[in-house]
């Protein structure tokens, strides 16, 4: 059922309507992935350690030579795409016309890159390094979930 139906339908009801909270879930996501992803690149380029609790090996995980790409940390470059699908999301809730699909192919593609990366990079962790960062696991919960709303998108699109 669409979105103006349901108003409609709760309007004639005399109900308020209900709000849409899954469209928030990839600005969300994205915004939170970005707050982990710039405090991962102040430890890495601050030359701290990352505040692990007691859980996992962060400072293994974060000074591995996984932790760059061409002397760029890989937290950069995941803020950066958290960054994008933050700023596309926002636009898709009103973009120009003719532009939604457009943009939620944007965010589809770019969520899956970042989902096979963070697939990568955890078999690296467990594998390569043995040791686990939980800030990169609640990286890759994030981008899995940002994924998953846009895999929505797109099915609800193609049908």
């Amino acid at each position: 059922m669409s979105e103006a139906v349901g108003h409609r339908r709760a309007a004639a009801l005399g109900a308020a309507p209900a709000r849409d909270w899954s469209g928030l879930l990839i600005p969300v996501a994205s915004l939170l992935g970005m707050i982990v992803s710039a405090y991962l690149t102040w430890v890495h380029w601050g030359g701290s350690t990352a505040l692990c609790t007691g859980v996992g090996d962060c400072e293994a995980v974060n000074s591995s030579t996984y932790a760059e790409v061409s002397g760029i940390p890989v937290a950069l470059l995941g803020f950066g795409m958290y960054l994008t699908l933050f700023a596309l999301s926002m636009y898709s809730r009103r973009p120009a016309p003719g532009m939604a699909s457009t943009v939620a192919l944007a965010v589809f593609g770019i969520s899956l890159a970042g989902v096979l990366y963070s697939i990568y990079l955890t078999y690296i962790e467990v594998a390569v390094l043995h040791a686990i960062c939980p800030w990169c696991v609640t990286s890759a919960v994030l981008i899995a979930l940002v994924f998953g709303g846009a895999l929505r998108d797109a099915m609800s699109r193609a049908t």
